[in-house]
């Protein structure tokens, strides 16, 4: 029982009160409300109030329903002209009481959307009333209006698009040429429709942008809102960034009326530009709006494409149109009939062959004689119907037959029927016609609202303002809420953190309030996305083991991932670690390495240059600066200006790092007494060359 109903339940949600019909483009309620105002209409507007009380007739739902319906689609400001307060689609203001708006058709919804001689009826849900089972509508409005429902199991969203350039797709269409349909929002803003792709159910997508004005340099103004936002949403959107420190602004002034107008005051020293990209990023400025076009297609709910649905539309439009054009053809050939009836009845004064007629029957049989030699100036046999029309004429109108005016008459109604034939036989170029006719008449009132642009993606991180300090304590704990630890530099709360700890083991993770880095990194700073520095280093592989030498990019990375920097031999020491952020940074750094006293060593101090060394990616091993036993490395600093002789800087932890770590290079030692009881080397004798080392070349 509860699988019965609950089906029979999902399908008249589906087919009666969420997802429009292609047909049309109304859900039930919009086309029982339109049925109602059509039952209404004398040309003067009507209460609200009235027009939800006739369409109750039709609509077992209750007044509430029907009233947020009307007032949504007199919103869309298309079908319906409106009086009084209908609520603001950009404030989010809601529409006054029932009893205190009006509202009445459009020309345009005159022109389109009825045509009670096409149309399909059937009975209301209380068999006392006939309602449309659709309406004959002759243009695109289901892409017009856009429509919004969810169902069961299902949902429907078409994003509204643009009068004219629906009407230039339709004729393109009826031409058999290719056309593209894009979004375009009451609500205007920005839109970058790259990914639209066709309103294709899944990977259809646009991103709408306000559109922002740089004023000053301390104040911005928006002056449209995207789609589906209003300025309260927005507006909130902006104050919850800048509480929580994405943006920093000073205060937010809201006169927004008849058209959008907010007004953002900046604190001194602020960028507008990256104030822009930032609301971009960190609120409602912009929004992703993917469109699901569901619609019923013969009862059945179908997933369509926006331009098929503009094909079956402009298709439909076109048959209503061969409709209409049979039914009037019909209706001039009869016009014209029984108006070369009277004519001929009235001229030969047949009238006054009845006057001795005793019977009915004989006055229609004695008319019928009369007429029959006049039968070949006819198109279609007499009926009875013909007869009995003809008896009733009044005197008068006869008194006052004017055979001129009869004769144009009938000529206006041979032009009539020649023109309407021609219209069928050339139905496409009639279609075409009609859709030009709507332009001029109406067109001139929907210009596009929407700007198509193609903007990329905001950077959250980059945007961000950095208005936290990343922290790192004794204990190893960092983040930007370790207040008690050693400040290291400026961040945000999206920053990524790059740690590489004393065993040379590279690792990026996200910023948080604390988290846990390792006792004494050996290196410690934020890194952005973009940023690709090169990382200089100098370690020795195991206890006793070569002394390696490398120049790495990090490349790409999964964050909280550890990678090596080093072969991962237990024992191993690293002498030098250094950041730069370009190569060219890189390539200055020279170091000189200090080999350990050993029997048969003559020169203990050996240069380096990481400018001799390609840069490689983090995995490589790096190359050999020399097999025998270092005891420390420091940076050579340029050359004086007194002379050639170079100087060592005394090594430092690197950057981003508050204190040395253990394994880094020593500071700079005095020379020693052994070394300087050491007689001096010969300058003749060359040092022992160690294969596969740099020293070699």
């Amino acid at each position: 029982m509860y699988a019965d109903y609950f089906l029979d339940y999902a399908s008249y949600v589906i087919l009666e009160r969420a997802v429009p019909k292609i047909n049309d483009g109304f859900k039930p309620v919009q086309r029982r409300i339109l049925h109602a105002m059509d039952r209404l209409d004398d040309g003067r507007y009507n209460k609200v109030a009235n027009i939800v009380g006739d369409t109750m007739k039709f609509h077992p739902h209750g007044d509430r329903s029907i009233a947020d319906a009307l007032v949504g689609l007199g919103q869309k400001n298309l079908l319906i002209d409106t009086q009084g307060n209908w609520g603001n689609i950009l404030t989010g203001d809601p529409a006054a009481a029932s009893r205190y708006i009006e509202a009445r058709f459009t020309p345009f919804a005159r022109d389109v959307v009825f045509s009670p001689k096409v149309t399909e009826w059937q009975l209301s849900y209380d068999g006392r009333n006939k309602e449309p089972v659709s309406l004959p509508v002759k243009f695109p409005l289901l892409l017009a209006q856009g429509a919004e429902g969810i169902a069961v199991g299902l949902s429907s969203k078409i994003l509204p698009h643009n009068f004219n350039e629906l009407i230039d797709a339709s004729i393109a269409h009826l031409r058999g040429q290719e056309f593209q349909l894009l979004p375009d929002f009451p609500t205007g803003g920005i839109m970058d429709a790259t990914n639209y792709r066709d309103g294709e159910r899944g990977t259809g997508r646009v991103r709408i942008r306000a559109r922002i004005l740089t004023e000053s340099k301390k104040l911005l103004r928006i002056t449209e809102i995207p789609f589906g936002v209003t300025t309260e949403i927005l507006i909130d959107s902006i104050v919850s960034a800048a509480e929580k420190g994405k943006i920093k602004i000073a205060r937010i002034e809201d006169n927004t009326a008849q058209h959008v107008d907010i007004l953002i005051h900046l604190p001194a020293g602020v960028d507008p530009e990256q104030t822009k990209k930032a609301l971009f990023a960190f609120s409602a400025c912009e929004v992703s709006v993917s469109p699901n076009a569901c619609v019923i297609v013969e009862d059945k709910p179908r997933f369509m494409r926006i331009s098929d649905i503009l094909r079956y539309n402009t298709d439909a439009t076109k048959e209503t149109l061969r409709q209409e054009q049979e039914i009037r053809l019909q209706e001039l050939n009869a016009a014209w009939h029984q108006a070369s009836l009277e004519k001929i009845f009235i001229e030969n004064r047949i009238y006054l062959t009845i006057e001795d007629c005793e019977t009915w029957e004989k006055v229609l049989d004695t008319i019928d004689r009369e007429l029959r030699p006049f039968a070949r100036k006819l198109r279609s046999p007499i009926t009875r119907d013909d007869l009995i029309r003809l008896t009733e004429i009044k005197i008068k109108r006869i008194s006052k037959f004017d055979a001129f005016k009869a004769d144009q008459h009938i000529q206006q109604l041979e032009a009539d029927i020649d023109q309407t034939q021609k219209n069928l036989n050339q139905l496409t170029r009639f279609t075409i016609r009609w859709f030009e006719s709507l332009r001029k008449k109406y067109g001139a009132a929907y210009p596009r609202k929407t700007e198509i642009s193609s903007f990329g993606s905001v950077n959250r991180a980059q945007v961000a303002v950095a208005n936290e300090t990343l922290y790192i304590d004794e204990e190893g704990f960092a983040g930007f809420g370790v207040k008690k630890g050693n400040p290291v530099c400026k961040c945000s709360t999206l920053d990524d953190v790059l740690i590489v700890d004393n065993a040379g083991v590279l690792k990026i993770v996200r910023i948080q309030d604390k988290f846990f880095a390792g006792k004494n990194p050996l290196y410690i700073s934020i890194i952005k996305k973009g940023d690709d520095p090169v990382f200089n280093l100098i370690y020795r592989d195991g206890k006793d083991g070569p002394v390696y030498a490398k120049r790495f990019r990090i490349g790409g990375f999964t964050r909280d991932k550890e990678y090596p920097l080093t072969r991962g031999t237990k024992g191993t020491r690293i002498f030098h670690f250094s950041v730069h952020e370009t190569e060219q940074d890189s390539e200055q750094i020279s170091v000189n390495v200090y080999l350990k006293a050993v029997l048969k060593l003559r020169n203990l101090i050996r240069p380096f240059h990481f400018a001799d060394m390609r840069i490689k990616n983090r995995g490589a091993q790096g190359n050999i600066i020399t097999k025998h036993p270092v005891e420390r490395v420091s940076r050579i600093m340029p050359a004086a200006k007194a002379g050639n002789e170079t100087a060592e800087e005394e090594p430092s932890a690197p950057a981003g790092v508050p204190e040395p770590a253990e394994n880094v290079s020593a500071p700079v030692e005095k020379p020693r007494p052994q070394d300087q009881a050491r007689p001096a080397p010969d300058s003749s004798a060359e040092p022992p060359l160690e294969q596969g080392s740099l020293f070699d070349a």
